[in-house]
């Protein structure tokens, strides 16, 4: 398993980085406010797509994208949204409506599909090909009622003791977090994708899951991250100047 983790694979594969300016992304990112009501104009479709398309290219563990984002364009499920959502202006005024959610289980078929696009590679390193085949299921899996994760956590708990072990995931509510720290990756994607375009948006999770999961048909397992609204901010789409405390609070230098 050291192996796998630690060595560099013979591949060749050059991708040089694309030149960047700074100032325009601090500009994206300082500009970005959660816009609580917009305007009517509507969001073009290819300005949405574009902007989902930024959001899977968030980087996630194992490239396993346990993820899904539902764009909400049918009239009478945007309306039931709004209820959902608890009527707030952010979700009634929004021309767009994404509901991000995170699906743990997706990990295996994702699995599946990376060993099926490294058969169809004669190049691929064989390191990758057993990091796949070895390690995802054996980090990922937590087996029914999480027998195969209890029985993890002793092992590595005790090996953990005399070497660097991973530790977790154990239970389904570990892959959840997994799972949903991945989805706020791509969400932060989302937003900062539409204010480059010239849009805004606002991340809500003041929804009723329940009634959200039925009327979207979502299966018990997927676990709503979030809700973001987008579209043109009104003037008076902004509740009040950005808040923030003292950076010595929250960043330390050790």
């Amino acid at each position: 398993m050291a192996d796998i983790l630690t060595q560099i694979p013979k591949i060749n594969h050059s991708e040089p980085a694309l030149d960047t300016n700074f100032e325009e992304f601090k500009k994206v990112v300082q500009s970005r406010r959660s816009i609580r009501v917009y305007l009517s104009d509507p969001v073009p479709d290819t300005v949405v797509q574009d902007v989902l398309d930024i959001g899977l290219l968030a980087p996630n563990s194992s490239n396993l994208q346990p993820w899904e984002f539902l764009w909400i364009k049918d009239p009478e499920k945007k309306k039931a949204m709004n209820k959902i959502c608890l009527s707030q202006q952010a979700a009634r005024t929004a021309p767009v409506l994404i509901v991000c959610v995170a699906r743990p289980q997706l990990w295996k078929e994702n699995r599946k599909q990376m060993l099926e696009l490294f058969a169809n590679d004669a190049a691929a390193p064989k390191i990758a090909i057993d990091y796949y085949q070895k390690l995802v299921p054996l980090v990922y899996s937590v087996g029914l009622f999480s027998i195969f994760g209890f029985l993890k956590r002793i092992v590595f708990s005790i090996a953990g003791i005399f070497r660097v072990m991973p530790r977790g995931p154990y239970s389904y509510s570990d892959l959840r977090e997994w799972a949903v720290k991945t989805t706020a990756l791509a969400c932060e994607n989302i937003m900062l994708g539409f204010r480059a375009a010239g849009y805004d948006s606002c991340p809500m999770e003041g929804f009723d899951e329940v009634r959200l999961k039925k009327l979207l048909k979502l299966p018990c397992n997927s676990h709503v991250v979030m809700v973001i609204s987008a579209g043109k901010r009104a003037p008076n789409g902004v509740y009040g100047p950005r808040v923030r405390f003292d950076r010595n609070q929250f960043v330390k230098i050790i």
